[in-house]
C-alpha cells in the first residue's frame, strides 16, 4: 500500500479543515507561536538538505541526519490499518503500561522516580540465545515516558487548545492537533549515537523528541515531510547540542557535548515532565534530576530554543512553543493517530537489536561531516534463516565488535545490528528482545537488572488505574488490527518470548519492573497484553484496572 503524495485533493481537504477551524473560532492558520494555532502559506524556515523532516527516513526531499531514530508509531485513522511512508511499512514494538486519572493536572504535570537498570559486568555473549550474557542495549534502544502535545499542524490539523481535556476525540471529532512526547533514555554499549543507540559505553543519557504526523483526517500524507520530529539531548545548560527542529537538525543535534546529562547505571533519578513557564509565555520542559549524582539535566520545547512545528503543504518551519496537550489523564484522552491508547506511559522501545558472530555486506553512511562504514546482513545463531523480501530486507545497520567507528566512539562490546535501516524493526521477531534475556532479577547477573519505577505522580498523589498496551500487533504480519484474526501473545519468532510487566515490594517500595520478573503480581505475564479487537485501536490492549499502589 502506498500512500498519495500531497496532490490537489489533499490541499482541499486542508482547506475544508481550515474552515472548520474558523468556524470554532479560531484562525487555524495564522503565523504565530502558539500552541492553539498552526501556520500555513510560504514563510517559515526551508528545510536544509539534511535534518528530521521524516523520523523514519524517507522524506523526498531531505536526507535524514540520523536514521536510527526511533519514531512514534502511526495507525492509519482513515482506513483503521498500519501506516506506509512513501511505500514502505511503518511500525513498532513499544510495550508500555498507561496510567490515568481524572484529577486535573494528570495529563500535564507527572513526576517518576526510578533507579536505572545496571548490565552484567560479563561482556555480551552470542552462542545461546535465551541464556547468553545480555546487556541493555541489546534488549531496548530506549525506555521512555510519554505525553501528549499540543501540535494543530499535526493529524488532525484541526485546532488545539493546550491543557484541556476539550481536545479529546469524541464522536466524529478527530481531536485537536496531536503530537507526542517521548522522554527517551539511552543504554551505554553501542555508541556512536549518529547511527547507533548509545552515547559512550559506560553512561545512560536522554533526550526529548517531540513527533508530529503530516496527515489529513482522510490520510493524505505530504511525503516530503510525513513525520517530522524535535530532537534536543538532556544538557546541564538547558542549551541543545545543536538544532532540535525537523527543518535544520544536524550532525551536532545528536552529538553529545560536555553539558550532556549523562547517567550511571544503578543511579536513582527523578524525573519531572510539565507544562514550564518561559519568556512570553509556556513551552514542555522535562527535567531529570539525578539524586544519585546531584546533577541535574533539561530540555524546554520553545520556540526560543529552536523547536519549530512543520507547515504540512509546505514542510517549512516556525518557531513554537509545545505544551502538554489535556489537563487530565481520562481514558479518553489519547494521540488519536496511534495504535493503541496512548498518553501518560511508561514504554520499552523493543525489536532493534540482533547480536551477530559476523557480518556480510558493506555500505557506507554519511551525513554531514560524519561518515561511517556498516554491514548489511548479521549472521549467527540469532539470525538462522537470511532476512528476505520487503517485509526485513536487512539487518542494517551492522558492527563489529571492537569498532571504534572511525575514533569517534568506544569499542562496541559486541558484533551487532540495529535493524532500522533497511528496516523498521525485527519484524521476524528473532532478536535478543524475543529471548527470555530479559531482567530476572533486581542485580544484574547474565542478564541485566530491572529498572525499578515508583508509582508516578501528580500533584502528589498516584494514578488510581492502569492499562497495559503494546502495538506489537502493528509489526506481526499476519495480524488484521481491526478484527484481531491472526494476532498473536507472543509474536511468533524462535525466542517464543515478550517481556511484561511486574508490580513488586523491593526493600520498602513498591516498584514496576519491566522483563521477566517474578518477585511481584505478573498480572498473568503475557496475559496482562489482552487482546486485539474493534475496541483497541490495533493495538494489544488489556482492560482498564484498578492500580494496585500497595504490595
Amino acid at each position: 500500500m502506498v500512500h498519495r503524495s500531497w496532490t490537489r485533493s489533499a490541499r482541499v481537504a486542508i482547506i475544508a479543515l481550515s474552515s472548520v477551524g474558523l468556524l470554532v473560532g479560531s484562525n487555524l492558520w495564522a503565523a504565530a507561536p502558539s500552541a492553539a494555532r498552526g501556520v500555513a502559506g510560504s514563510a517559515g524556515v526551508k528545510p536544509n538538505a539534511y535534518g528530521e523532516l521524516d523520523c523514519n527516513g524517507f522524506s523526498r526531499i531531505q536526507h535524514s541526519v540520523r536514521p536510527t531514530m526511533l519514531c512514534a508509531d502511526v495507525r492509519n485513522t482513515y482506513t483503521h490499518s498500519r501506516f506506509y511512508d512513501n511505500g514502505w511499512y511503518i511500525g513498532h514494538d513499544e510495550p508500555s503500561i498507561r496510567f490515568l486519572s481524572s484529577a486535573p493536572g494528570s495529563g500535564d504535570d507527572v513526576t517518576y522516580d526510578e533507579t536505572l537498570g545496571t548490565d552484567p559486568a560479563k561482556a555480551p555473549t552470542v552462542k545461546h540465545p535465551g541464556s547468553d550474557v545480555t546487556h541493555y542495549f541489546e534488549l531496548t534502544p530506549a525506555p521512555w515516558f510519554s505525553m501528549s502535545i499540543c501540535d494543530p499542524n499535526s493529524y488532525p490539523l484541526l485546532r488545539c487548545t493546550p491543557q484541556s481535556d476539550s481536545n479529546a476525540p469524541h464522536g466524529r471529532y478527530p481531536g485537536g492537533g496531536d503530537a507526542f512526547l517521548e522522554l527517551q533514555f539511552y543504554p551505554p554499549g553501542f555508541a556512536p549515537f549518529e547511527d547507533s543507540d548509545s552515547c559512550n559505553n559506560t553512561h545512560w543519557c536522554g533526550a526529548l523528541t517531540i513527533d508530529s504526523l503530516e496527515c489529513t483526517q482522510r490520510f493524505q500524507c505530504n511525503n516530503r515531510c510525513a513525520e517530522p520530529v524535535n530532537f534536543a539531548f538532556l544538557q546541564t545548560d538547558g542549551v541543545p547540542t545543536g538544532p532540535p527542529s525537523p527543518q535544520l537538525a544536524d550532525v551536532a543535534s545528536f552529538t553529545p557535548n560536555a553539558h550532556t546529562l549523562m547517567m550511571n547505571p544503578g543511579d536513582r533519578l527523578a524525573v519531572h515532565i510539565f507544562d514550564a513557564r518561559v519568556r512570553g509565555g509556556h513551552a514542555l520542559e522535562t527535567r531529570v534530576n539525578d539524586l544519585t549524582t546531584g546533577q541535574s539535566g533539561y530540555a524546554v520545547a520553545s520556540g526560543a530554543n529552536g523547536f519549530m512545528n512543520t507547515n504540512p503543504l509546505t514542510c517549512n518551519g516556525t518557531p513554537f512553543n509545545f505544551q502538554p496537550e489535556y489537563s487530565s489523564a481520562k481514558p479518553a484522552n489519547i494521540t488519536p493517530w496511534g495504535p493503541g491508547a496512548y498518553g501518560i506511559n511508561t514504554e520499552f522501545e523493543i525489536g532493534h537489536f540482533e547480536a551477530c558472530t559476523s557480518i556480510t555486506g558493506h555500505k557506507t553512511f554519511r551525513s554531514g561531516s560524519f561518515t561511517d562504514v556498516y554491514g548489511l546482513h548479521c549472521h549467527g545463531p540469532y539470525e538462522a534463516k537470511p532476512d528476505t523480501g520487503a517485509l526485513e530486507p536487512n539487518d542494517a545497520p551492522c558492527f563489529p565488535k571492537g569498532d571504534t567507528h572511525a575514533g569517534t566512539a568506544a569499542p562496541n562490546l559486541v558484533t551487532g545490528c540495529t535493524v532500522s535501516f533497511g528496516a523498521i524493526g525485527d519484524l521476524d521477531y528473532d532478536g535478543s528482545s524475543y529471548y527470555r534475556d530479559w531482567p530476572n532479577s533486581t542485580t544484574p547477573d547474565s542478564f541485566p537488572s530491572a529498572f525499578l519505577q515508583h508509582q508516578p505522580t501528580s500533584g502528589g498523589s498516584t494514578f488510581p488505574q492502569v492499562q497495559f498496551v503494546t502495538d506489537m500487533s502493528a509489526t506481526e504480519h499476519a495480524c488484521d488490527t481491526v478484527s484481531g484474526k491472526g494476532c498473536v501473545m507472543p509474536p511468533p519468532g524462535p525466542g517464543h518470548f515478550y517481556p511484561y510487566w511486574t508490580l513488586a515490594k523491593v526493600g520498602s517500595s513498591c516498584v514496576w519492573e519491566m522483563g521477566n520478573m517474578h518477585n511481584g503480581t505478573t498480572f498473568g505475564g503475557d496475559a496482562e497484553w489482552g487482546r486485539v479487537d474493534p475496541n483497541t485501536l490495533g493495538a494489544f490492549q488489556g482492560p482498564i484496572r484498578r492500580n494496585p499502589t500497595s504490595c
